[in-house]
Order: structure tokens, then C-alpha cells, then sequence
């Protein structure tokens, strides 16, 4: 490539906005004299330092945009531990096809189960598939959209709750909602349900007792889960707390072994 061609295709990425490729021009061009690579080859190789370039920055800003608390991975999961956990279960939800098919993810259990590690680990999936998601805890949430409506904006709020591919509602049923945080959570839960955009949620509450999760209103709770149901995979997780486990192993650990004389 002459020096003048060189100069003309490194503006003409830059001007495209390419770049990368257009710091990687020179480079390329000398591997591609070097080992008579094909005009495809070359273009192929530019390509593909672009395009990884911006997945990185894609998933960068998916994931600061989620809000996640702290980074889970489903590797850290200890599956020893829950053994009523269905691995086989697990690994195909990390497929993300419920993602596609608008399936809602309700993770059932009691506290320090994993259900939390669980939904942030399928939300850093979903930042890497290249998608957006938001994590939120449901008293937070509904606080926030409280704040909202009597600022007068709540139609905007919600529709900020509806767009990312995925919305995580953690810790629902954790701590009472008043009614009208049990009717925004509602309006949440109908505004997606609508759009086919999933929820992953996680709750310590049977179905049988979401007439408290929705202050009192039976009926409300009945049209929430009809729709969270409606398309969904339930997961319940009946075993120990990771959290008290360690704190037992820990106590254990301190006491000292007596020996017999």
C-alpha cells in the first residue's frame, strides 16, 4: 500500500469512526505484504479488532448502567451446597433463551440461599450477550417510583423500568410496601408483562402469601403473579444459608480440639 493510499484509508476510518482499525492500519499493512494475506484477510483482520473493541466498551457500559451491587459469576456458585438446585436447570437459563422467549425468572427461597447470586449472575450474561438490564431491590424501586409520582413524572420513570431487556427486583416480600408502593409495583410488573420484557425476581414469600407482599390487596397480588406466572421458569431453593453456613464453620473453627488423655 503506498504511503498516500495508507494516509487516505487511515482518514477515511477515522472519518467512519473506525478507530481502531485505523490505528491498526499500518500494522496490518505490513502483516498483509508480509504474508500475501487476501484483500478479504486484510479487511477481516481490521474488522475484527473494531468490533471487539467496541463489544468491551458495549458491555462496559451495559454493566454500569445495571447498577449490579457486586459482581457474581455462576462458576462461584456453589451447586454442593443446594442440592435442591437442578444444575442442568441453571445452565440453561444461562442461555439467556428466556430472554428471547419474554420468560419472567422468579427465584423462591429463604434468605442466604443464592437467589440474589443467582439473578446477578444471569444479568452479567445479559451485559455480555450485549444487552441492557437494570438491578434494583423492590422497596428501593418502589420508593423511588413514589418520589416519582408526586413529582409528577411517574409515566417517565416507568418507562425507564420497561426498556432495558431485563429488569432484576430483588428482595420482594423482605420488607412491607405500602399500598401505593404495591400498586407502582404492579404497574412495573403490567408495563412489562405487556412488552414481553422479562423480570428475574427474587422473594422469600410462597405464592400464598403475596396478599402481604401486595399490603393486604389479595386481588392485586392474584393479577401481578397471573402475569409474572403467565410466562415464566420458578426456581425454588430449599436449602441452608450459604451465610449462616460460614458462620458455623467459623465458630467451629475457633473452638479448640480436645484431646483425650
Amino acid at each position: 500500500m503506498s504511503l498516500a493510499y495508507e494516509e487516505k484509508a487511515s482518514a477515511g476510518l477515522a472519518a467512519l469512526g473506525l478507530a481502531t482499525a485505523a490505528a491498526q492500519l499500518d500494522q496490518a499493512a505490513q502483516q498483509a505484504a508480509a504474508a500475501a494475506w487476501s484483500y478479504t484477510h486484510f479487511l477481516g483482520y481490521l474488522l475484527e479488532g473494531e468490533l471487539r473493541v467496541r463489544r468491551e466498551k458495549t458491555v462496559r457500559l451495559n454493566l454500569q448502567f445495571a447498577r449490579l451491587p457486586y459482581p457474581k459469576r455462576l462458576e462461584e456458585f456453589d451447586f454442593a451446597q443446594q442440592p435442591s438446585l437442578d444444575r442442568r436447570l441453571v445452565d440453561e437459563l444461562a442461555t439467556l433463551r428466556f430472554l428471547q422467549e419474554g420468560r419472567n425468572l422468579l427465584l423462591l427461597g429463604p434468605p442466604g440461599v443464592g437467589k440474589t447470586h443467582l439473578a446477578i449472575a444471569l444479568g452479567i450474561l445479559t451485559a455480555e450477550a450485549g444487552h441492557r438490564l437494570y438491578f434494583t431491590t423492590a422497596i428501593e424501586m418502589t420508593r423511588r417510583l413514589a418520589k416519582a409520582m408526586a413529582e409528577n413524572r411517574l409515566s417517565r420513570e416507568i418507562k425507564n423500568l420497561t426498556r432495558p431487556k431485563l429488569l432484576i427486583v430483588d428482595e420482594v416480600g423482605y420488607l412491607a410496601l405500602e399500598p401505593v408502593q404495591a400498586s407502582l409495583l404492579f404497574q412495573v410488573v403490567s408495563e412489562r408483562y405487556e412488552r414481553s420484557q422479562p423480570i428475574i425476581l427474587t422473594s422469600n414469600k410462597a405464592f400464598s402469601d403475596w396478599g402481604q407482599v401486595f399490603a393486604g390487596d389479595a386481588i392485586m397480588a392474584t393479577a401481578a403473579l397471573d402475569r409474572l406466572l403467565h410466562r415464566s421458569t420458578i426456581v425454588n431453593i430449599r436449602g441452608d444459608s450459604f451465610r449462616l453456613k460460614q458462620k458455623r464453620q467459623a465458630k467451629a473453627a475457633l473452638i479448640p480440639e480436645v484431646t483425650q488423655p
